[in-house]
């Protein structure tokens, strides 16, 4: 069983002005289809080739290189288009409004850490929201693909937010402003599907 390149529930304007069209069409159907391709010729014969992402990311530093940068490129994109929504921005609702701000205060702050995390992160990267093994919120960051499910990362969890601070994710709309993209994004984020990751975290 390939892996394959997951559609959009929304079209590639949908967020726009936020994020624009020519970057979510480049963003997914060429940045992450190369992730894909590259994943499936990585596994390509080997028993591994019929797991999960998520079992392959889980025992990530059983694998070479290759499947540790396209593995990761294909688990967090496939995260990242369903934590967007053209009806999202907002606030989070319920039992994880009640935990973020049990945890750092208020949403205000939450975002003001994620996009610490995110504008801070040298090179590429990604911003996460991440659920602990004992069920605690903390804000976290990794380099290129690797993310908090991966055996190898400093931070380990279940991230349930997660936001690209590669070049290719902002570049043709911000150019090399970071911190903009990372305001505008907020605008987007759908929080009900942040809550529904959440609750499955802590059941």
């Amino acid at each position: 069983m390939a892996f394959t390149l997951p559609a959009l529930s929304y079209a590639t304007d949908a967020l726009e002005p936020h994020i624009d069209k020519l970057t979510m069409e480049i963003h997914h159907g060429k940045h992450h289809q190369a992730y894909v391709t590259n994943l499936n010729k990585a596994l390509e014969g080997k028993p591994e080739a019929d797991s999960s992402i998520e079992d392959i990311i889980k025992n990530i530093s059983k694998f070479a290189p290759a499947v540790r940068n396209n593995g990761g490129g294909h688990y967090n994109h496939s995260l990242f288009w369903t934590l967007l929504s053209p009806n999202g921005g907002g606030e989070p609702t319920g039992p994880l409004a009640a935990a973020i701000t049990s945890t750092f205060g208020s949403v205000a702050n939450l975002k003001t850490k994620i996009n610490e995390a995110g504008a801070t992160r040298f090179g590429s990267g990604w911003a996460w929201l991440v659920v602990t093994a004992d069920k605690k919120l903390v804000v976290s960051s990794t380099p290129n693909q690797d993310n908090p499910l991966m055996d190898i990362a400093e931070v380990k969890g279940t991230p349930i937010l997660g936001i690209d601070v590669w070049e290719h994710a902002y570049y043709l709309k911000y150019q090399n402003r970071r911190p903009d993209y990372l305001a505008g994004i907020w605008s987007v984020i759908n929080w009900a599907h942040v809550a529904e990751l959440y609750a499955k975290a802590t059941a």
